[in-house]
């Protein structure tokens, strides 16, 4: 169970851990094979890194100072007087001697922790929207229409700090209200870099918060054709593009994402990305001073916990400036995933949580054989795309391990079991020929699982994995015609506390709109002392206050002066 739990908080980070090395497959009987993991970013070859460097109270910041020393300035903030600047050994040594700088810290890196009047279908109404209470804000009759008057978030905006967004999304085109990307350095903050599109992490984010009512994209055959609805479908979304397609960034550009929503007129800054280690001192007092300026930031507590272990919070979730999010499923229980702490404030889901994604980057796996259908389901980063041939028997996917491999092309079955991954094994039997690959797992169908392949913008065949209650099945198929059909879809489940960070920044929104007089204290105050109260009676490490809870949160609102 440890090692499927730890996928799940892996993939809610939107595959943000460092990939395989699968270059010792050099058996290439087959071709030239491009699928493999992302190149890594290279280093600088100017042997410089990236540094905060934080001037004294009452010194005057001077990038230009930096830069004639031959400091590279990245940005400069207005939060705290420092700059972020790449430097050489000796570049730093040199600005260290500046009686001006206070301190010199390095620019740690942090990962991914994925008002409309239409009539739209109660089926739009996800368990884990239900289960935080919105649509008993705003559609109190279940009629699939949002109620005359009722809040939903209008004239809030949400800053979500990710890895970007995917503007053609039907059900996010409405609340959009502006963005800018960090990562290329321009105002289109689409999760996308030189081509090589992302999952949609922040697109998944944003839907939680914000999707609308009828505005179905490509949908998966258990939703509603009109989609799925966000938490507060009636904000605007500001966007802030900081992970990379790597799922990675820099303290230095969540600093400036900070200032960006500050700058916009955000109400809120929901961040769904995290780092095991405290961020600096530098990036604490940014925190601060956000907080100051009346700024309701929200974090993912992290997914870093295990059967045994229980991680503390990440950061910037352990900021006491921080309103932090743990994670449960929809029977209310904690996720084994999901990190705790003292500082934790709330709960909310983060379980298979249905949310929209990068247009077809999701896909959903059919698997036919001989007239008969077998229970599948595809693997994430995996393309859509349909291939009918021969099954062949790849054992654990090793080098020259098919029997009766042919380069015209064949179905591989390889058996997934203990640490053994699919991308290595992926790799291997395509090599080798293959077309499409079938993996036999010992998880059952009815468990939460999922296995990935490393990704995104990787050149892999349709892949698909089958339970322990189909694998049997599907093996007597082995020198049979095989037809594996995946399909491109724009939604998908995703596990992680990244999910549940962005369903309290919705409710936040939701009481904020209410009531705009009220300050983000105000309404963290209210959104803890309304909370379903879970585990041990009163706040726990494991729980925090409790469940968000919308409604209970807006009556309790209406009994304030």
């Amino acid at each position: 169970m440890r090692r499927r739990w730890a996928l799940l908080g892996l993939l809610a980070l939107a595959a943000c851990s460092g990939v395989e090395d699968v270059s010792g497959f050099d058996q290439n009987t087959c071709g030239d094979v491009k699928a493999g993991a992302l190149p890594v970013q290279p280093e600088a070859v100017d042997g410089r890194a990236s540094f905060l460097v934080r001037y004294r109270s009452g010194s005057r910041v001077s990038a230009a100072a930096v830069q004639r020393l031959g400091g590279q300035v990245t940005a400069q903030y207005h939060f705290v007087p420092a700059v972020a600047a790449r430097l050489t050994p000796e570049e730093h040594a040199r600005l260290a001697a500046d009686p001006d700088v206070e301190r010199i810290e390095p620019d740690v890196q942090l990962r991914a922790l994925r008002v409309p009047t239409a009539v739209g279908s109660v089926g739009e109404y996800t368990g884990a929207v239900r289960l935080v209470q919105a649509p008993r804000v705003w559609d109190a009759n279940e009629d699939g229409v949002l109620d005359t008057g009722a809040p939903v978030g209008e004239g809030i905006r949400v800053c979500v700090i990710d890895s970007g967004l995917d503007r053609r999304h039907p059900e996010l085109t409405l609340p959009y209200a502006g963005g800018h990307d960090f990562v290329d350095k321009d105002e289109d903050p689409s999760d996308e870099t030189d081509g090589v599109r992302g999952i949609g992490h922040g697109t998944h984010v944003a839907g939680i918060i914000a999707a609308q009512l009828s505005s179905g994209g490509t949908t998966l055959a258990s939703m509603s054709r009109g989609g799925m609805v966000g938490v507060a479908p009636g904000v605007e979304l500001l966007i802030a593009r900081v992970l990379n397609v790597h799922e990675t960034a820099s303290i230095s550009a969540v600093i400036s994402a900070l200032e960006w929503c500050a700058q916009n007129d955000a109400h809120i800054a929901s961040m769904s990305l995290g780092a095991s280690m405290d961020l600096g001192n530098t990036a604490r007092e940014a925190f601060q001073a956000a907080h100051d300026k009346g700024m309701l930031i929200v974090a993912a507590s992290g997914n870093d916990s295990a059967e045994g272990y229980e991680a503390p919070l990440s950061y910037p979730a352990a900021y006491p400036t921080v309103l932090a999010v743990g994670a449960v499923d929809l029977d209310e229980e904690v996720a084994p995933f999901s990190n705790r702490g003292q500082g934790l404030s709330l709960v909310a889901p983060g379980v298979k949580v249905l949310s929209s994604v990068t247009l077809q980057s999701a896909t959903v796996a059919e698997l036919d054989a001989d007239g008969a259908r077998f229970d599948s389901r595809s693997l994430f980063f995996s393309p859509a795309g349909e291939y009918t041939g021969q099954l062949v028997d790849c054992g654990q996917g090793e080098a020259n391990g098919c029997k009766g491999a042919t380069c015209d092309g064949f179905v591989a079955y390889v058996r997934l079991a203990g640490n053994a991954r699919a991308a290595t094994a992926a790799k291997s039997v395509m090599k080798q020929g293959a077309r499409a690959i079938i993996f036999g797992t010992d998880a059952s169908d009815s468990e939460a699982w999922q296995e990935y392949l490393d990704g995104p913008g990787l050149e892999w065949v349709p892949s698909l994995a089958v339970g322990r209650e189909s694998r049997a099945s599907v093996l007597k198929q082995l020198g049979k015609q095989v037809h594996v059909n995946l399909k491109g879809v724009d939604y998908a489940e995703f596990p992680g506390t990244s999910m549940a960070a962005p369903h309290v920044s919705g409710v936040a929104a939701l009481v904020w709109s209410a009531r705009p007089g009220l300050n983000a204290s105000q309404v963290r105050t209210l959104l803890e002392r309304t909370a379903k109260d879970l585990g041990d009676s009163g706040h726990d490490p494991r729980y925090g206050h409790g469940l968000v809870q919308a409604k209970a949160a807006l009556d309790a609102l209406k009994q304030m002066p």
